[in-house]
């Protein structure tokens, strides 16, 4: 009786160990390349053509370019947005003889897409950190000449779900030299953007500006408009907007304090199948509706190269021009930056 008590608990033992070992299998995901090669793991995300996918027998994540997978198969759940606008939460599943995927919503609602027109998957987890994202870099110079000192510090964080993004950042740079007055510039904001059907989205921000060049003491700026996506794809994003923003000024010289209502227009394009490198670049301009004839704009480009360990180094310009500034003649302000950061 012994006996067979203890090939009865034997078998249940083996049973569960079996039963346990095919969940753990059903639950990884699996790509297949191009050239034939086959990887098994935990897909992370898709971003900028580049995907990351976790495996039990490597202690870091493999990143693989998109346009190298074949197929792919995979039962979570992914936040997916297609090149149309389109965004879905649901699992894909490469179709058997064809190049194309299924996309199974959580109601079991089937979408059929070429992976080529897949621009972003992140798997969905309830876990807050697991949809954020952050960034921060950080730039030293000093010179024996007139002991000139510089600090710049840039910082990003991002919060996305299904149907909205929220987004911050916060940039810092200050300039010290004998004999000279301190520079310093400040400037963040927060924006909030809500996905519309196909490419469209609304878009809210306040954001704030602070320099000693313009003798501006804060400018902050809220805006209220909808863009769309020109083009999203696995090289490109490009995106045109506008709408209304309310523009309140205080200076730090005899200059009385200004309120303004203003139009806005602008356009920004990110590059990233470059290999390593990333370039972004954005145009705003913001005609006055109350102050006659007085416009301002604002221009940005960053170029991002990656190293390893999320490591990267960035060369950066931001410009900002106003016709009619605090103080005569210092129309243009502007910052050529380089830094070396970290991104998660």
């Amino acid at each position: 009786m012994n006996k067979n008590y203890f090939g009865i608990r034997q078998l249940i033992l083996l049973a569960v160990l079996l039963w346990c070992k095919k969940e753990a299998f059903a639950q990884h995901d699996s790509l297949i390349f191009k050239n034939g090669d086959i990887i098994v793991g935990e897909i992370k995300s898709m971003d900028k053509g580049i995907l990351t996918i976790e495996t039990d027998y490597s202690d870091k994540d493999f990143v693989i370019e998109w346009s190298g997978i074949k197929r792919i198969y995979s039962k979570r759940i992914f936040l997916v947005s297609l090149s149309d606008g389109r965004r879905i939460n649901g699992s894909i599943q490469s179709i058997e003889n064809k190049t194309n995927v299924n996309i199974t919503d959580t109601d079991g609602q089937k979408t059929e897409a070429l992976l080529d027109e897949i621009v972003f998957l992140k798997g969905l987890k309830r876990e807050f950190w697991s949809r954020m994202k952050a960034k921060i870099d950080v730039g030293l110079s000093f010179t024996k000449d007139n002991n000139l000192r510089q600090l710049t510090v840039n910082t990003n964080l991002g919060y996305l779900a299904h149907k909205w993004q929220l987004d911050g950042y916060y940039n810092f740079i200050t300039s010290s030299q004998d004999s000279v007055e301190t520079i310093k510039r400040t400037d963040g904001g927060v924006s909030f953007r809500y996905f519309l059907r196909r490419a469209w989205f609304l878009g809210t921000s306040v954001t704030f500006l602070s320099n000693t060049e313009q003798a501006l003491d804060l400018r902050s700026v809220g805006k209220l408009g909808a863009g769309i996506y020109l083009i999203q794809t696995n090289k490109t994003y490009w995106t045109t907007g506008a709408g209304l923003s309310f523009n309140n000024e205080s200076f730090t010289n005899e200059t009385h304090g200004r309120n303004s209502l203003e139009a806005y227009a602008g356009t920004e394009l990110n590059m990233f199948d470059v290999g390593d490198l990333n370039l972004l670049s954005s145009l705003f301009i913001y005609p006055s509706l109350t102050e006659s004839g007085r416009w301002r704009t604002d221009f940005r480009f960053d170029s991002k190269y990656d190293l390893p360990f999320d490591f990267y180094i960035k060369l950066g310009l931001t410009l900002n021009y106003d016709n009619k500034p605090a103080i005569a003649g210092n129309t243009l302000d502007y910052v050529l930056g380089f830094s070396v950061g970290w991104e998660l």
